[in-house]
């Protein structure tokens, strides 16, 4: 890289068009931060004009409304008339804006500048007020985010320095009220203080305001999930210390993080847009236990991690497809702890999650996302000691249903997947939270037989032969929904919904949304990575296999102009999942489908959609596609510029396409490096692999396994501005025979 990672970051990208990321402060993996609160659930919209405080819990990308906001605090010149932050938001510019890695700047209307930076555990912020103005600051903990209930809050005055309270609110996507503790200080004392709307209670305006003699005035907020003395305890990250010194601090943190991969980009806002990718990666999921260890349970009980972190906030349905591949390759460590803090969710609450949002399961999403994740964590190393326990869970989550009593849904339609090979469509089955798979019969179908797939990998390395045998049986189960009549554009047999008696759904379309969730059949035809060969011949053969790709991603129109047809014909709105029959880069079901070209033996084509796909991302607020999802839009984006990816889970295998840049470094935590060189790689004009070479070795393979690329690795990519028939394609670990 040209440039210090840490101001090459722009967090406003994805700030607009619903990315939902927020431009605020954060160290890496960080249980707090410190962020703008404009109108928007996510926290900050860029177009916003009015700033409604800075709140210190937000989620980034996410796609339902309850994303935090918590504790918000505002620097003013005078007391409000009303105590509502709807009425008392303070308008700013954007000019003098700054929103780095670790520090967020900007000035309201007024002349007061607020600056932003965070330790783990806190957010704080530095107000500097106009020459003659008395310095107040309203700290509002009855509201938080737009469409974030506030059930209840309380707040009190520990000494003249510090506050201290409780907020509960709303967990993510119609979750049940949860209690997050709070400490907030001050570096100097505050002459003067009031309540508005009561020391406690529930739902309502509520909220202390300080004065000061004089300013600048350094505020620290520090976050509990446990109780109150585990936010206090948490203020030690912060208290006594410098702005300049944290921000210093953070900054460094975040360089080290950074500087994991280097590139050597094409321009500024190249670099700027992978660094913010790589940015929007690291920063989840969060530190869920207090500085001295403890955290609250699956089971609403405090535990203790002694010498590990535990993790929460797993929107597993998203991340299991790149942001768990990217964090594990990246920081094995962490990715260790990710998958003890799954295996302790288990064991406190008897199940495993599916989006777990603080201590508890919100059921959101379909299908069986943590079988892929945590047996990607595995065949990682991340699982080592623990893989009997991991494999015991895993197992019991894909062929048991969750009590009535239990919070967990799990796979709501084993039942009927176990007896018939599908999940049945029944849009009126009961539900626990969000969303249950019966409701999306057909994608949670092929949701479960890719889980099943990848912990047959899992089961056959461990011994359990038979295990194995029946998982790798049921990884085809796709094909009980694989209707050879239905015909679309001209295509021949598509994925659809049965009902639970077995008949097909009637009055079916493969562009409708009956039966799917966040896609139609179109784009989950495609998720059938472990078995291509059985796809290829449900959908008539390798010739129709490829034609059909290239209609998903309208191929001709895209090698005449990728920009333009990415943004024409592909799906661009974040939430147009429906009536469409074209790739939808904005959201996961069909993240992996560029790589089905590589799959089916015409991976110079994959090159070619990757690279019209990340025109999407651009230096600017909008430049992210869709929800960030917790970064894995940005893990997505990170995978595809370096030219690997991996798309089938358990198998270790990253794919190969044309990387974006002449030459980039992934720098190990074992002290080794990956290599990857691509002599004339530019992202000005459309190229191809002809040839590569691992380790100065003539390499055919479209892949390199993962313990090739850990052992530390060369790759050397030949490039050409014309398609190459080269490479050969990986084994399905599914497939018949």
């Amino acid at each position: 890289m040209t440039t210090d990672p840490v101001r090459a970051v722009n967090t406003f990208i994805g700030t607009k068009d619903d990315g939902n990321t927020f431009p605020g402060a954060s160290m890496p993996f960080g249980m707090a931060h410190s962020s703008p609160i404009g109108s928007h659930y996510a926290g900050y919209r860029y177009d916003d004009q009015v700033i409604r405080g800075f709140g210190h819990f937000f989620l980034s990308g996410a796609g339902c409304w309850e994303q935090g906001g918590l504790v918000s605090v505002l620097p003013v010149a005078g007391l409000p008339r009303v105590f509502d932050h709807r009425r008392y938001g303070a308008r700013y510019s954007h000019d003098g804006e700054v929103g780095e890695a670790g520090y967020y700047r900007v000035r309201l209307d007024g002349g007061i500048t607020v600056e932003s930076t965070a330790t783990l555990r806190t957010g704080v912020e530095r107000f500097t007020f106009p020459a003659g103005v008395t310095p107040h600051v309203l700290v509002n903990v009855g509201q938080a985010n737009d469409k974030e209930p506030v059930f209840a809050s309380s707040i009190r005055v520990v000494d003249d320095r510090t506050l201290a309270g409780s907020v509960t609110s709303q967990a993510f996507c119609g979750g049940k009220p949860y209690t997050t503790y709070f400490a907030t200080t001050f570096d100097r004392p505050f002459t003067r203080t009031g309540n508005w709307g009561g020391a406690s209670g529930g739902a309502g305006l509520r909220g202390q305001w300080v004065a000061f003699a004089d300013g600048p005035v350094t505020v620290a907020t520090a976050l509990s999930h446990v109780d109150a003395e585990g936010a206090l305890r948490n203020l030690a990250e912060a208290r006594g210390k410098s702005f300049d010194g944290l921000r210093e601090a953070a900054q460094d943190v975040w360089r080290a993080e950074l500087s994991s991969v280097e590139i050597a980009p094409a321009s500024a806002d190249d670099e700027t847009v992978f660094c913010t990718a790589l940015y929007h990666v690291l920063l989840q999921p969060l530190t869920g236990n207090d500085i001295d260890g403890r955290y609250r349970g699956f089971d609403d009980r405090v535990h203790t991690a002694e010498g590990w972190t535990y993790y929460e906030y797993f929107s597993l349905w998203d991340t299991y497809r790149a942001h768990n591949q990217l964090l594990a390759l990246l920081r094995p460590d962490r990715a260790r702890d990710v998958a003890r803090s799954l295996l302790a969710i288990h064991e406190q609450g008897g199940w495993l999650p599916r989006w777990a949002y603080a201590n508890q399961e919100t059921n959101t999403m379909t299908g069986d996302p943590v079988t892929p994740f945590l047996v990607d964590l595995w065949r990682f190393g991340a699982l080592e000691g623990l893989e009997e326990q991991a494999y015991r869970a895993l197992l019991q989550n894909a062929t048991q249903l969750p009590p009535a009593e239990s919070p967990f849904e799990g796979r709501a339609g084993v039942r009927s997947y176990l007896d018939s090979g599908f999940v049945q469509f029944d849009p009126h089955h009961r539900k626990k939270g969000q969303d249950v798979d019966p409701h999306h019969g057909a994608s949670a179908t092929f949701e479960y037989a890719l889980a099943d797939a990848s912990l047959s990998i899992m089961a056959e390395a461990l011994g359990h032969k038979e295990d194995a045998e029946v998982l790798r049986r049921r990884g085809r189960n796709y094909r009980t929904l694989w209707d050879g009549t239905v015909t679309d554009r001209g295509f021949t047999g598509f994925p659809r919904p049965k009902t639970a008696d077995g008949r097909w759904l009637a009055e079916f379309t493969p562009q409708g949304q009956d039966g799917f969730h966040e896609g139609t059949a179109w784009q989950y035809q495609w998720l059938v990575q472990q078995d291509v060969p059985g796809l290829v011949e449900s959908l008539g053969g390798k010739e129709q296999a490829a034609a059909r790709l290239d209609d998903f991603f309208a191929y001709a129109d895209l090698v005449a102009d990728p920009a333009r047809t990415v943004r024409e014909k592909w799906v661009v709105g974040p939430y147009n999942y429906y009536n469409q029959f074209r790739y939808n880069p904005n959201n996961e079901p069909d993240l992996h489908a560029p790589w089905m070209y590589v799959l089916i033996g015409q991976p110079w084509k994959t090159s070619a959609v990757n690279r019209a796909a990340q025109t999407l991302f651009v230096n600017a607020p909008n430049g992210v596609t869709g929800n960030d999802d917790l970064g894995t839009m940005s893990a997505w984006y990170v995978f595809s510029a370096l030219g690997l990816y991996p798309a089938t889970p358990g198998t270790g295998r990253f794919l190969l396409h044309a990387p974006r840049y002449p030459e980039s470094t992934i720098h190990l935590a074992n002290g080794r490096s990956i290599k990857i060189t691509a002599p004339g790689a530019t992202p000005a004009k459309l190229q191809y692999i002809s040839a590569v070479e691992l380790n100065g070795v003539t390499h055919d393979d479209t892949w390199i396994d993962y313990d090739r690329l850990v052992a530390g690795a060369d790759v050397g990519v030949t490039l050409a501005d014309d398609p190459t028939d080269w490479g050969t394609p990986p084994p399905s670990p599914c497939a018949d025979g």
